[in-house]
């Protein structure tokens, strides 16, 4: 227990002794991919009801073809785990899931449509930019272990998630913040 607070601390070591041992760089590059497929499950759901709550019909169908586009994207990764021998549902990516809590949050607190489907593209351009950061991170790995089949699926999606974060910058400003604006 600490002094000031009376809370005990606990080392990281000590609060999950299921987790996987990262002992060398393939593990790591396996627990990326098995992380990313988390993500993208976690995301499916996500856009799912993103695009079922959004007003705005650009942003609707934007997010509903995001929304197939990411259940391929976790299809592919997959493939690769299980090409490695890996089990795909080891992990739960806590980053995105907290993104996520912070995205309905916003939903919540925002009443208006055209604000909220405004908020909405700025919540999903955060989840794409840590989407980007992850693929792009993963591909290194794979690059790192000369796996180039698993390099090249990683930069499709990486390249992917880099295009849908163009679209959704174009549909804020070409539309959907002109309508918030204006409301």
């Amino acid at each position: 227990m600490t002094a000031e607070s009376g809370t005990r601390v606990i080392p990281i070591q000590a609060m999950d002794t299921n987790i996987m041992k990262i002992e060398n760089f393939k593990d790591l590059y396996i627990a990326e991919l098995q992380e990313l497929v988390s993500m993208e499950d976690q995301l499916s759901d996500a856009l799912k009801r993103m695009a079922e709550m959004a007003v705005h019909p650009s942003l609707k169908l934007a997010l509903a073809e995001h929304q197939r586009e990411t259940e391929q994207q976790g299809q592919r990764l997959q493939k690769i785990l299980r090409r490695h021998g890996a089990d795909a549902r080891v992990h739960t990516d806590q980053a995105v899931e907290s993104l996520i809590e912070e995205t309905a949050k916003m939903m919540k607190m925002v009443t208006q449509d055209d604000l909220r489907d405004a908020a909405m593209i700025a919540s999903a351009q955060k989840l794409e930019h840590y989407e980007i950061a992850a693929y792009g991170s993963a591909a290194a790995l794979a690059g790192q272990l000369e796996v180039r089949e698993d390099q090249n699926i990683l930069h499709e999606s990486l390249e992917e998630e880099k295009a849908t974060d163009v679209m959704l910058t174009t549909l804020a400003k070409d539309e959907v913040n002109l309508d918030a604006l204006a409301a």
